[in-house]
Parts: structure tokens; sequence; C-alpha cells
């Protein structure tokens, strides 16, 4: 027991959004908490989508996984899926955009399902599915994860201790500098540990954090802003970010594709810090597949709690 000195960060407690959840496992990344979930699953082979981000595929090959893969269709359902008896499906909630239903809907096809609710925190678990969340899309902490489901505590005393203060340096320093210049450069040396990590328990700065949060906030800005986003960019997006949306959503993003190669970089440089996502697939997918032309020409338009109308009529204005 320590007594004294010096007086250390202090949150409240108590709050953690999964933390009455019976079946959960804390983890260190999301990419550790598919794999994590896989091995519960104890199956032969895992189906992923091509429209995935890289760092999953290779966290899975690291750790030997046979993966097959499937493509999606303009309405993001699974093409070309046909998963043996023994092989699981990873179902990928895009965007936080599909609902509890949707995603329901999906699972209901396949046996051994793993929900990648990476870009959907607030998603109400499906039983019978391993869910996964990743934190810190919704929440400012340098790592964190959470698999919900059956016997998500086997294999966890395995699983190093995660350690993520000494690369948590970039949140303090966003607050007085701002994301440029010293705070992106310590966030590359947090991104470069997680890059480097193995599957590990989430590191007690991260739960710290995540047990102090005002989680019906965030609920509650992201989507008024997301109601925002669409009425101001629906008229000019060529996908339907409110095809599968309702209640039960929150999403990360608002998703919008317009067919211009410089408007990226014309937000870019208005200081809206995001980027096309998984662009390396424009490199391996054929230039006539859905998955290529998401990777072009979707920029996610920030939503979150911090922001509000207007930050996004901003956005509109730097669009034209």
């Amino acid at each position: 027991m320590e007594i004294g000195s010096f007086i250390e960060l202090q949150f409240e407690r108590g709050r953690e959004y999964y933390k009455q959840t019976e079946h959960i496992a804390r983890l260190n990344t999301g990419r550790a908490a598919i794999w994590h979930a896989f091995r519960v699953l104890n199956c032969s082979a895992i189906w992923i989508p091509y429209y995935q981000c890289d760092t999953v595929r290779d966290f899975l090959y690291k750790h030997n996984v046979q993966i097959k893969y499937y493509h999606i269709d303009a309405s993001f359902t699974p093409l070309d899926l046909e998963p043996k008896s023994g092989e699981a499906v990873l179902l990928v909630n895009y965007y936080g955009v599909m609902s509890c239903s949707r995603m329901r809907y999906l699972s209901e096809q396949y046996k051994h399902v793993i929900i990648d609710n990476a870009q959907a925190f607030f998603a109400e678990p499906i039983k019978g599915c391993m869910n996964i969340y990743s934190c810190r899309k919704f929440v400012g902490v340098p790592d964190g994860a959470y698999v919900i489901g059956e016997n998500v505590s086997k294999y966890i005393d395995e699983y190093a201790q995660c350690y993520s203060s000494d690369t948590a340096l970039f949140l303090l320093q966003r607050i007085e500098y701002g994301c440029e210049g010293k705070a992106y450069s310590s966030r590359r040396k947090n991104e470069y540990r997680i890059d480097t990590e193995d599957c590990m328990k989430m590191s007690a700065l991260t739960n710290t954090i995540l047990d102090g949060v005002d989680y019906e906030f965030i609920k509650k800005k992201r989507r008024e802003n997301f109601f925002i986003a669409s009425e101001l960019f629906d008229d000019i997006n060529r996908i339907n970010a409110m095809q599968y949306y309702d209640a039960s959503c929150v999403p990360m993003i608002y998703p919008i594709v317009v067919e211009d190669d410089s408007l990226l970089c014309k937000l870019q440089e208005a200081k809206h810090f995001q980027g096309h996502w998984w662009s390396y697939l424009q490199n391996e997918m054929p230039k006539d597949s859905f998955e290529y032309w998401l990777s072009r020409y979707v920029i996610p338009v920030t939503i979150d709690q911090r922001y509000g109308k207007e930050e996004l009529c901003y956005i509109k204005e730097k669009m034209r």
C-alpha cells in the first residue's frame, strides 16, 4: 500500500459503460480482441471482409490464423461468404451506423460470429456472438478494447499486463499544443507501441479513465452531430448513411462519399484532420470493386462529442 507523496490525476469512479456486464474481457487493442474472440470460439479459420483495417489481418496472420475473405455489396451486405463447419465469421458495424437489428439479422445467418463494433462502441452486445469494442475511437484513452460473450475469460491469465502511461503523453499535450507538432509526434510513439504489442490485459490507466467518463453525454452529442451532418451532407453524399440507422446507433463518424480526389487535401488544409480509411485497398482491389471505391472516396467526417453545429458547418463551407 502506498500512502502520501505527490497527488496523481484523479477521475470519477464507477461509470465504466460495460462495468456490469457479466461476460467481459478487457484487453489492449481491438485487433487483439478479435484474435482473442477467435481463440475462444476454437474455430479452424475466420472469414473477414476485404473492407477492413489491415492491422486486423496482420495481427491474425501473426498468430498463424487461417484467413478467408469476402466482399460486400453497395448495401454493405456480405457476398461470397460461405463458411464451413467450424469456421468463424467477422461482421463489421461500419461507421457505427448499422443498427442492432441489422447486425442481429446478419449474425443469424452464421454459427460462429464475431461482431466488430470498433466503430460502434455503444452497440448492444448480440447474444450468441462475440462482441468487440474499441475504446479509443470514442474516448480519450491511449488504448483499450472489450470482448463481450460467453467464456471470454478463457486464456486471459496467459496475457501480460499492458502499461500505457509511458506513451500517453499525447493526451495531455493535445490540451496545450493542439493535435499537431509535439502531440502528433507523441501519438506516433503510442501508435508504434500498439502496433508492436501482442494481446495484453487492458492497462490500469485506460481502465481508470474509462471508469470516469460521462457516456450519456457522448451518446447525446454524437447523435446530435450525426443528424446535423446528415442535414448538411446527405444531398451530396453518394452513399446513404441513414440506410440502417435507428435509435440504437451512436456513430463514430459521418461517412461521406464525394468523387473528388482533391477534397480530402482541401479539408486537411482547413485542419479537418481525417484521412481516407484503409487506402491500401486501392493497391489490392479491382478498380471496379465497391471496396476500392470506398477506400478512394469515403471521408470520415468528425462528429464526436468535442464539436457541434459550428464545426460541421465550417467543414461544409470548406467543401465548396
